[in-house]
């Protein structure tokens, strides 16, 4: 598929001289689905067991407040607005939303649209940036694809072509400043919830909580919830929509992705700010988007609506 001269990915994910996509395995949707719950059992587990000890709520909300905002960074901003392009807002909007996908520490502005536009240009071929096939036959390049999909590329060296795919981005200075002081926007992601919980506490025990639940314990949760929709929706699923990649709707990282995981949808249509299609796909990043525009705040929704007759039943 060609990109566009300014990097972004047209309408169409379908790729003209590229082969289907072979279907997944059984072992390889076991391997990876062992590789994304047991994190996230390990995690409630030590929630669970720290309750009234180091863990109450206080923490909770500041665990879930930092989640939801920076998740909304990443969703809303880095991946819908600028990489995407799928809704128009005003420069405070644009800053606050790249600073808060900053927060998520998952790579400077910049870095994170021009990986994201490659995924979509070659989505599960040899030249995708994380995707968990192609990587071989026989058990061991089972694990080693769902590792590099799911956090592996993240050690990898970037493709010296990176920067031709945001060169609508770097013509903003901005997006430009934004992106080089990433640094600044994630110490500044762990400070605000340690400053809160010192605040809401009134002791140092309260700031040292606050920095660990939802500075620390965060970034975890939303690297695991992003790198899942690598992996795991590249696995587990349900394809409606036939590209040429093996992109998939799940519906658990549908809800904790505050949209993400409605990743087939996405990929068949990917200027679409309306993830979620249907009415009980849950899509918090739409929704977050729909707000804005209601106050005034964002402009020029794409939205794909879809008529039921079109979606198969795969």
């Amino acid at each position: 598929m060609s990109e566009s001269t300014n990097g972004l990915i047209p309408e169409t994910t379908l790729r003209s001289s590229a082969a289907v996509v072979p279907a997944v395995s059984l072992s390889v949707r076991v391997v990876n689905l062992s590789v994304v719950i047991l994190p996230f059992a390990g995690f409630v587990a030590a929630i669970v067991s720290l309750w009234g000890r180091g863990f109450d709520w206080v923490d909770g909300i500041l665990l879930l407040g930092m989640y939801i905002l920076t998740a909304l960074g990443i969703t809303v901003g880095y991946h819908r607005l600028f990489t995407h392009r799928a809704f128009d807002t005003n420069t405070t909007i644009q800053l606050l939303l790249a600073v808060l996908g900053s927060m998520a520490v998952e790579g400077p502005l910049l870095k994170w649209v021009a990986i994201h536009r490659r995924h979509h240009q070659y989505s599960d071929t040899r030249e995708d940036p994380h995707s968990p096939h192609d990587h071989g036959g026989g058990f061991k390049a089972l694990v080693r694809g769902v590792w590099h999909a799911h956090m592996g590329w993240f050690f990898e060296p970037d493709s010296p072509s990176l920067p031709q795919y945001v060169k609508d981005l770097r013509q903003s200075g901005l997006l430009r400043r934004a992106s080089q002081l990433f640094p600044l926007w994630a110490i500044l992601g762990l400070l605000i919830p340690a400053a809160l919980g010192g605040l809401l506490t009134g002791t140092w025990m309260g700031a040292l909580s606050g920095l660990l639940w939802g500075g620390l314990a965060r970034i975890f949760l939303v690297h695991h919830v992003t790198w899942s929709i690598n992996s795991i929706c590249h696995l587990w699923g349900r394809r409606p929509f036939q590209t040429d990649d093996q992109s998939r709707n799940n519906f658990v990282f549908g809800a904790l992705g505050l949209g993400e995981g409605w990743h087939n949808n996405h990929h068949a249509f990917p200027t679409s700010a309306r993830f979620g299609l249907r009415w009980w796909q849950v899509d918090l990043g739409y929704w977050f988007i729909r707000a804005l525009a209601l106050v005034g705040l964002a402009a020029g929704l794409k939205r794909q609506e879809v008529p039921r007759s079109s979606m198969s039943a795969r």
